[in-house]
């Protein structure tokens, strides 16, 4: 078998930095890593885009980087969007169909999703994304009525909302860059997509991602998203507080915290110092250890605490919605040692941290230290960017043809579903459309609807 030819790439546009990854698909259904570049993001908080200018000049950097390593140019791009302005909801709706002799079809869903897009929002706010999780059907709970009797239809969905002009305002840093925005996805999917397993999701299970500006949280549990959020705290508060409470410059403190920093404050003896050089012409600094571990473990303690009431709030604590797969750290703030016992302590549950490097391969994986946690939603962008050009290259495939003996008269044609390779001779095909899963197409709705609004706005 051959290496695809089909080359995505991820955009992650964070708040501490900005990368960019090229990759394709292996015969074995790996993703080979063919560049990757990275640059400090100077436009963003919390998130969110605040200064375009800069973050179009990082995003610059970073695509050039990438295509330097993979000798590939960059066009498309599959960006993530994050920030505090996202927000979930749980919400139930109905419809009541007219003629319950007719099966539940595709429309009927369509119908039910619609009615949930109406919910009236804060000013500014939009539905960016609706996930039906179960249905019933005359009170009868299943997860795929399509194809059943029944007057009342339910379901229970998943609803994420956000800032509309600040999703604008990442597409057209993208488009100002010189690039093509070409698929969009909520991060903390993205990350789950590169990190978590599929027995994780269906056992129950909590990702949480401590970026640099906030840190993003999703429940996964029966393999369905259950609950999302966005605590507007990540690892640039912890560095902040190192930096007021030690009386150091940032890049001081982001050293410090990165190569003696530790969340758990016990360890360190008095006696233990930091010398620190001094600004221009002054003294040396020196910094006891147990204080740094003290300031450390005070801002890693109140965002952990913070995490662990969203999975309340979720209801991890209830028989049914226990996270029997616990937690799974993920980001930049997940390297801080002793993070994982400080996070088991407050929340009782099995943490590890999440790598994702049983998705890749290739000889940068190792020289470029991607599979880290801090790669893990550049990682799942690339990977939801290959799996939405297979999705349209399905499409594609999908068409209906006609073969030979179509009528020259242009009279109609009966179109057929066909199974057996031999009936098809000399008769016009219609190829039967595989299923695909309910999360693919709900997605790629959702990209296509944005991109849509995005273009129509300029």
């Amino acid at each position: 078998m051959m290496k695809t030819n089909k080359i995505a790439v991820g955009l992650d546009i964070g708040t501490t930095k900005i990368v960019a990854m090229v990759g394709r698909k292996n015969e074995h259904g790996k993703i080979e890593v063919l560049g990757v570049g990275r640059s400090k993001s100077l436009g963003v908080k919390r998130g969110v885009v605040t200064h375009i200018t800069q973050t179009v000049e990082s995003i610059k950097e970073a695509v050039a980087q990438a295509e330097k390593l993979s000798g590939i140019q960059i066009k498309d791009v599959t960006v993530g969007i994050a920030g505090q302005h996202i927000r979930s909801l749980q919400h139930s709706d109905y419809i009541t169909r007219p003629n319950f002799e007719d099966v539940i079809d595709e429309n009927d869903l369509k119908k039910l999703v619609s009615q949930v897009h109406k919910l009236v929002m804060l000013p500014g706010e939009e539905i960016i994304h609706v996930l039906p999780q179960e249905y019933k059907v005359d009170s009868q709970e299943t997860t795929e009525p399509i194809g059943m009797y029944g007057s009342r239809l339910e379901a229970n969905f998943h609803v994420v909302v956000g800032q509309v002009a600040s999703i604008k305002n990442i597409a057209r840093c993208v488009k100002n860059a010189g690039l093509t925005l070409n698929a969009i996805t909520l991060e903390p999917l993205a990350s789950a997509d590169a990190t978590l397993s599929s027995e994780e999701k269906e056992a129950g299970v909590a990702l949480i991602d401590i970026g640099g500006g906030t840190t993003d949280i999703a429940v996964f549990k029966d393999n369905m998203i259950r609950h999302t959020s966005v605590i507007p705290y990540g690892g640039n508060v912890i560095t902040e507080d190192i930096k007021v409470g030690c009386s150091i410059i940032e890049r001081q403190a982001e050293l410090m915290k990165e190569k003696y920093g530790s969340a758990w404050p016990g360890e360190n003896k008095e006696n233990e110092i930091i010398s620190i050089p001094g600004l221009r012409g002054r003294e040396p600094k020196e910094i006891s250890m147990k204080r740094l571990s003290q300031i450390i473990h005070a801002r890693t303690q109140e965002i952990l605490e913070q995490c662990y009431q969203e999975l309340r709030h979720y209801g991890c604590e209830d028989q049914k919605r226990r996270l029997i797969a616990g937690i799974v750290m993920t980001g930049g703030g997940s390297k801080l040692k002793h993070i994982r016992q400080l996070s088991e302590y407050i929340s009782g549950m099995d943490v590890r941290i999440g790598y994702s490097d049983e998705h890749l391969v290739g000889p940068l994986v190792e020289e470029q230290k991607i599979s880290g946690p801090e790669y893990a939603t550049a990682i799942g962008l690339l990977m939801k960017g290959l799996e939405n050009m297979e999705d349209y290259e399905d499409e594609d495939d999908e068409i209906v043809q006609e073969l030979d003996g179509i009528d020259q008269n242009n009279s109609e044609v009966e179109f057929q579903t066909v199974e057996n390779k031999s009936e098809t001779k000399n008769k016009p095909v219609k190829v039967k459309t595989p299923k695909k899963s309910k999360a693919t197409t709900i997605w790629s709705k959702w990209t296509d609807k944005f991109i849509q609004m995005i273009n129509e706005s300029e």
